[in-house]
């Protein structure tokens, strides 16, 4: 593995996130439901300083703006760009900052809280993350992180996407583990921290497995890119049949729509004084 390498990888990452139309994406998958949640989970005052990582179009940030000082983080600038429009839809104060989960440009022990909704998961070196993550928060502080679980709806899709992709470097995870209680404990096995988990889901109602997958080709960036790309292998018919076929499997809705109760992970890590 070399610095060039690692550069290259983050410069597709950029390009996969800002395919799409991820706010579209966060409004309809992640919505009020997690970030209220992950809020409760960590507990926000006044006063504190909260850094929300790969913040996305800023989910979690904006509603941690509305109660302490926010910071939101993400690597790709258009995503950024469209959290600053709902921040001032919100009015709401958030600074934003252009940055990498795995070289964060803040000195350590400044935020008491530090947070992500499906975010550092899609960070490629897991280990970095953690280790990044714990230094930034605060002694006293706590971590708190929603993900995606490999046995959940979610976890299942992005396992179907990636055998149908070229095989990652052998320095990269994939991005559900972060998903796996054993997982993390072995991220933070070396940080000062004290971990809680808490399963949950978030339902996901559209009109079938069908429109479902319909959506997330055109607006989920790394569906629309093996899907750019897996059309040009003449494979794509076959990646999406699975992915209707997953959902379908998973259908709980009687009414002949459908509803699947995506599952992630709740990690609660208190970092000790």
């Amino acid at each position: 593995m070399t610095t060039l390498a690692v550069e290259d990888l983050k410069r597709v990452h950029r390009a996969i996130w800002s395919a799409g139309d991820y706010a579209a994406i966060s409004d309809a998958i992640t919505d009020e439901l997690v970030p209220d949640q992950l809020l409760a989970r960590v507990g926000i005052e006044p006063g504190h300083e909260v850094l929300d990582v790969a913040t996305g179009t800023g989910n979690v940030a904006l509603r941690a703006a509305a109660t302490a000082r926010a910071v939101g983080l993400d690597l790709t600038p258009e995503l950024l760009e469209i959290a600053r429009s709902r921040a001032d839809a919100h009015g709401v104060d958030v600074e934003w900052v252009e940055g990498d989960a795995e070289d964060l440009p803040f000195e350590s022990g400044r935020f008491d809280r530090v947070l992500s909704a499906f975010g550092v998961q899609f960070a490629p070196r897991h280990e970095v993350v953690a280790a990044e993550l714990a230094r930034v928060c605060k002694p006293g502080g706590t971590i708190g992180l929603a993900s995606w679980t490999p046995e959940g709806a979610i976890g299942n899709m992005l396992a179907i996407i990636g055998r149908y992709s070229p095989p990652p470097p052998p320095y990269v995870s994939p991005p559900a583990r972060w998903g796996s209680e054993e997982h993390v404990e072995r991220l933070f096995a070396g940080e000062p921290v004290e971990l809680q988990f808490e399963r949950a889901t978030k339902p996901l109602r559209f009109d079938s497995a069908e429109h479902f997958i319909s959506f997330m080709e055109a607006c989920y960036g790394p569906m629309v890119k093996a899907r750019e790309r897996l059309t040009g292998e003449g494979r794509w018919d076959d990646c999406r049949a699975e992915l209707v076929d997953v959902f379908e499997a998973r259908n709980e809705s009687s009414n002949g729509r459908l509803q699947v109760d995506a599952e992630y992970l709740l990690a609660i890590a208190h970092k000790l004084d």
